[in-house]
């Protein structure tokens, strides 16, 4: 036999945990994710024109 508190408790408590999980992703790990990204194709452009030099026509000499 099962109680219907207990069920309840748990219905609760997966919610509660839902939320929490939501919470997180939005306000935790997309932004970090988001960050991440354009800071790591920035430092990439940065070492690719340390290499190749900057953009735009050579220099007239």
């Amino acid at each position: 036999m099962s109680t219907v508190g207990g069920d309840t408790r748990g219905r609760l408590r997966r919610r509660r945990m839902e939320i929490f999980a939501f919470l997180f992703l939005t306000a935790v790990l997309m932004p970090a994710l988001a960050v991440a990204t354009v800071g790591s194709y920035g430092l990439a452009v940065w070492v690719y024109q340390m290499i190749a030099g900057p953009p735009g026509p050579p220099p007239a000499h």
